[in-house]
């Protein structure tokens, strides 16, 4: 028996079933054989009524925009095809984007306070051969999935909303005033289940990547990116006061470049093995990377396996697309979180782009219900084009290697020490919030000025590894970053005429200004 398997059968649950089930979707990926859905349908008949303003399909994520919604008074149900429950692992955020809680009463400042799970500092960046960076305040704070969905739940369902648990999303049939959902409700004690129809003039999806309404909207399109992750959470580390935010300690290993994250957890250590990669089927399985994690936690964390005690372990691949984020071909069907592709190529879990986005989307939900603004081209616009997400599938392509591309084998490590120098040298207002998967014009632009100039040794050989069409590509984005950063505050200048214009167009008005907001990173 291998060590990986030898960990694994000591935890509870079929850990190693569920590990190459997640590797047999990740395979039909690779070699482009995942099933294309027809889950949604088209019809030219009028619903006699709707039952609800807003069903929600998903509640892991979708139980923050649904009490948000329920607590201004609309009507909303969420389904959650098992139970809507947080898992045991924390999400890791910065503790000043959680202030949104408070922002849309989704939380008291006890309530928030007791969410908090751990917190340390600071946090370390560092590459193979290259110096230690300490940053504190990013990423530091791990919040209990638990608690806050259980709150949050309790919110949702006190204020009138509709928790339909153990209920899975069918098919839907979009209508010219409505969606007519079909979803089955799971009974746990027998293996009956019972259709059943819910009718709402908004369908939100927050199932994640893999939803089949996104897979029917994206078509067998495949990613241009993914991000695989194993990792695990154990107790036994000597020391477990600071985290890291990236690191990396090896040169470029099987056509993939390792990148490490390790975070002071409730009831452990919590380490991670990250790699960016393409979709090519010649790609490691994630059962593969668990055997690498397992034979370089060692040498990482300066401790033998055997001096730990394994609590959980934990692994995913998420996939990021260029074209993002993903358009709907249909009315009334609004996709957030990992099903909209909202979140940056370099980035992996839902929770902090969800955070990140979840008073812009509430407050653009809501004055869309109120106007009825819900065809496919008013809802797209809450989920815009975003230049500074755009211009990090650079990064991205900086950070992996091709199946067949031949590097020097500590190239990334090199350029990625330097281009941190660079950040460090120009301070925390260019280093947070980059850490933080905003990227703003200006911070970006003396970070690339300061590289170039003091080590352009590192930066030259970029341009053969993402090749010609990236760059240009990449450029395109730069410059509509700092247009976007012009046009948020010329923006802000006309709030207050525009409230004299008809509702759609202070609509179309609102969400150009989010965009640019955003697009921009001026929502630091």
């Amino acid at each position: 028996m291998k060590q990986t398997e030898q960990i694994l059968s000591q935890l509870p649950g079929d850990i190693l079933g569920r590990v190459r089930s997640a590797d047999k979707l990740w395979q039909a990926m690779r070699e482009d054989t995942t099933p294309i859905p027809s889950a949604v349908k088209e019809s030219k008949d009028t619903l006699a009524s709707t039952d609800w303003d807003v069903v929600i399909c998903g509640g892991t994520l979708g139980i923050m925009i649904g009490t948000a919604l329920q607590m201004r008074g609309w009507r909303v149900a969420l389904i959650e095809r098992g139970l809507l429950r947080g898992r045991e692992q924390e999400w890791n955020i910065s503790r000043q984007e959680l202030a949104v809680f408070l922002e849309l009463n989704l939380l008291s400042e006890a309530e928030l306070k007791q969410a908090i799970a751990s917190e340390y500092n600071p946090g370390r960046v560092s590459f193979l051969d290259g110096e230690n960076f300490w940053i504190r305040d990013v990423l530091n704070i791990g919040i209990d999935p638990i608690f806050l969905l259980d709150t949050l739940k309790t919110k949702f369902i006190k204020s009138g909303g509709n928790l339909l648990e153990n209920t899975a999303f069918e098919g839907a049939i979009i209508h010219p005033n409505g969606v007519q959902l079909e979803v089955k409700n799971k009974n746990s004690l027998t293996s009956n289940s019972s259709p059943f129809t819910l009718t709402t003039r908004l369908l939100i999806d927050a199932m994640g990547h893999f939803s089949p309404l996104v897979q029917q909207a994206r078509q067998g399109q495949k990613p241009e990116g993914v991000c695989l992750v194993v990792g695990s959470c154990a107790q036994g580390f000597p020391k477990n006061e600071t985290g890291d935010l990236i690191v990396s300690f090896t040169p470029i290993q099987n056509q993939c470049q390792y990148f490490w994250e390790a975070f002071p957890a409730r009831d452990g250590r919590t380490t991670y093995l990250f790699t960016y990669l393409d979709a090519h089927p010649q790609r490691p399985s994630l059962e593969f990377l668990l055997d690498e994690y397992f034979r370089l936690l060692p040498e990482y964390q300066d401790i033998k396996l055997s001096e730990l005690d394994f609590k959980r372990v934990l692994f995913g691949f998420f996939p990021a697309y260029k074209q993002s984020p993903t358009r709907m071909p249909w009315d009334r069907i609004l996709p957030i979180g990992d099903s909209s592709g909202t979140q940056s190529p370099v980035s992996f879990g839902g929770f902090g782009s969800m955070v990140r986005h979840l008073k812009r989307l509430t407050e653009g939900i809501d004055e869309a219900l109120k106007g009825d603004f819900l065809s496919r081209d008013a809802l797209a616009q809450l989920q815009p084009y975003q230049p500074n997400i755009a211009v990090t599938w650079m990064f991205q392509r900086a950070m992996s290697v091709g199946i067949e591309q031949q590097l020097n084998p500590n190239q990334i490590n090199q350029l990625l020490t330097g281009v941190f120098q660079s950040m460090a040298q120009l301070g925390d207002d260019v280093l947070r919030p980059f850490l933080q998967d905003v990227v703003q014009f200006s911070g970006l632009s003396k970070t690339l000025l300061l590289t170039s100039l003091t080590k352009p040794g590192v930066v030259i050989p970029v341009i053969p590894h993402v090749g010609l069409t990236t760059l240009l590509n990449w450029m395109v984005h730069y410059i509509n970053l700092s247009i976007y950063s012009i046009l948020y505050k010329l923006g802000q200048i006309f709030m207050k005429p525009v409230k004299i214009l008809p509702s759609i167009a202070q609509y179309y008005y609102h969400r150009c200004l989010d965009a640019w907001r955003y697009g921009s990173g001026g929502d630091y």
